[in-house]
């Protein structure tokens, strides 16, 4: 644990918040927060709390601190522990910004982040009257084609994909009939997870049977694994909900009920002993004298949201069921943290900001890796030997070395940035007023929608900064990493050992890479 020896004024009069540091070596920072011995926050080493639980957000509350001061700290604590106490894996979603936005408390990197922009507008200016001068038109219009042919039925096919999740609902409904042989844990997960395969299928080979462009391929497949994540999320997330609601409700009669404790899927650090199914018992501070009026908290928790104002299955609506494919996460939980307006300037700001993005990779695809690719691809035609043509290769490569990664970082921006941030902004929050049972919703339950956004804008952290591979596929893609986390590693650690379940992680993740170069390069690499 290191920290600055400055301080710098957090906003409130008496009260300095201490500078975090990074820590020196990653696989000692990781060893240390896995045994618990320190928490991190966005990649930053931070101290641990007097009373052994901490956020990993917040600095700890000095000891001479007014006793309001502690009773909040206190306060906050115990929800953030009975968040990280639930049966599912959770995410922890709060209100956060993102490292590029202007109010956002990493303004240091701020000043590189306009030098980004005002190089690439020289650039622009620049390829622009070279152009000018050379054909009389400001831009070349090659690459435009790749983007508007066939683009309606573009369009028209992602709606009718986005739309066909939707099948989830009325399977969902379905599987929390009376009928017993179609309850969750017994066929409804493996019909929903039938739809699941049927469905990535057939969509995944939708462009292919009628010869797109390879850019409009690359974007169906992406959003058609986001949509299969978001509806497996949902999916899995629901089932399990339904399990324990079924459980919760059979305890009305304890007489017939079962007894037995409550699953709790293993958390991502905790270790699996032989069997790797062992039930698991929240740890909480109930009375042992009475374990059903325990157990009944425990998935009474379960079904509640974690900022309590939306219960299972009062989830169960189409509006709900759309604003989280709204939403820009990948991993479904009953309420999202929201902003306190919806905010037209920001919106119109990134949805600009996105066409932006486009423009300045089309420029550079157009000036600097298309004339690449055709000379190197003639060369390579009149090459006489073997070392002509590696030395043409070479070439090559090394001049798109530097377009290349102006396009990464743009093609960042664009989604991380800017396209997640526009969907932050136009989501639709219902809050749903509780009710004392916990049946099937009717019609005549109340409830208020207001328009506000996504408040979570966590979508990536300091990429830049990572030591090793495994740090960066942690922190420049936060959605894929905690879907991944919580749906394929949490569930497969339920069944088998850490690196087995680590091992199964990078593979499924290693073939939906390949899904999208086989877009690109219409063929398969793995075999």
């Amino acid at each position: 644990m290191s920290y600055a020896s400055d301080t710098q004024p957090n906003g409130e009069a008496g009260i300095l918040r201490p500078r975090a540091l990074r820590a020196q070596h990653p696989q000692v920072l990781r060893t240390m927060t896995d045994e618990g011995i320190i928490s991190t926050s966005n990649g930053v080493v931070e101290a641990p709390s007097m009373s052994g639980i901490s956020s990993g957000r917040a600095t700890p509350v000095p000891p001479d601190a007014p006793p309001s001061s502690h009773s909040i700290s206190s306060a906050r604590q115990s929800v953030r522990a009975q968040h990280r106490q639930r049966l599912f894996p959770t995410i922890e979603y709060a209100a956060r910004l993102s490292h590029f936005d202007r109010d956002s408390d990493y303004h240091d990197f701020r000043g590189f982040f306009v030098l980004f922009w005002v190089g690439l507008a020289i650039m622009v200016i620049t390829t622009m009257a070279r152009n000018i001068k050379d054909t009389g038109y400001p831009m070349r219009i090659r690459i435009w084609s790749l983007f508007t042919e066939k683009v309606w039925q573009l369009a028209l096919s992602d709606l009718a994909m986005s739309v066909s999740t939707g099948v989830s609902l009325p399977l969902h409904v379905l599987f929390r009939s009376r009928l017993g042989w179609l309850r969750w844990s017994r066929l409804g997960m493996p019909i929903q997870s039938a739809y699941q395969i049927g469905w990535l299928v057939f969509w995944i080979n939708w462009p292919f049977m009628y010869g797109w462009t390879w850019t409009a391929q690359v974007y169906f497949t992406l959003h058609t694994l986001t949509m299969l994540m978001k509806m497996h999320s949902w999916a899995f997330y629901n089932g399990h909900l339904s399990e324990t609601q079924r459980q919760l409700l059979a305890l009305d009669h304890p007489a017939t009920a079962s007894k037995a404790s409550a699953y709790k899927y293993p958390s991502t650090g905790s270790s699996v002993r032989a069997g790797g199914k062992e039930k698991l018992r929240h740890d909480y501070k109930h009375d042992d004298s009475n374990p059903i009026s325990s157990l009944r908290d425990d998935l009474a928790l379960e079904l509640t949201s974690p900022l309590g104002r939306v219960t299972y299955p009062r989830n169960l609506t189409v509006t709900n069921y759309v604003d989280f494919l709204l939403c820009p996460t990948l991993c479904y939980e009953l309420e999202y943290p929201r902003t306190d307006r919806f905010r037209w300037t920001e919106l119109t700001a990134k949805s600009l900001a996105v066409f932006g993005c486009i423009f300045l990779l089309t420029i550079i695809s157009e000036e600097y890796v298309l004339p690449v690719l055709v000379e190197s691809a003639t060369r390579l035609e009149t090459a006489g030997t073997l070392l002509d043509a590696a030395l043409i290769l070479a070439e090559s490569i090394s001049m798109l070395l530097f377009p290349f990664t102006i396009i990464i970082l743009l093609v960042f921006l664009v989604i991380f940035e800017y396209v997640l941030g526009a969907f932050a902004e136009i989501t639709c929050e219902f809050f749903f007023y509780p009710r004392t049972d916990l049946h099937t919703p009717t019609r005549s339950d109340s409830n208020v929608a207001r328009y506000s956004g996504f408040a979570d804008r966590y979508f990536y952290s300091d990429w830049w900064n990572s030591t090793d591979w495994l740090e960066f596929s942690r922190e420049w893609n936060i959605p894929v990493h905690n879907f991944f986390r919580r749906h394929v590693y949490g569930a497969s650690r339920a069944h088998m050992s850490r690196p087995l379940a680590t091992v199964i992680t990078f593979f499924i993740s290693a073939v939906a890479h390949e899904l999208v170069m086989a877009c690109i390069t219409k063929k398969n690499e793995m075999g």
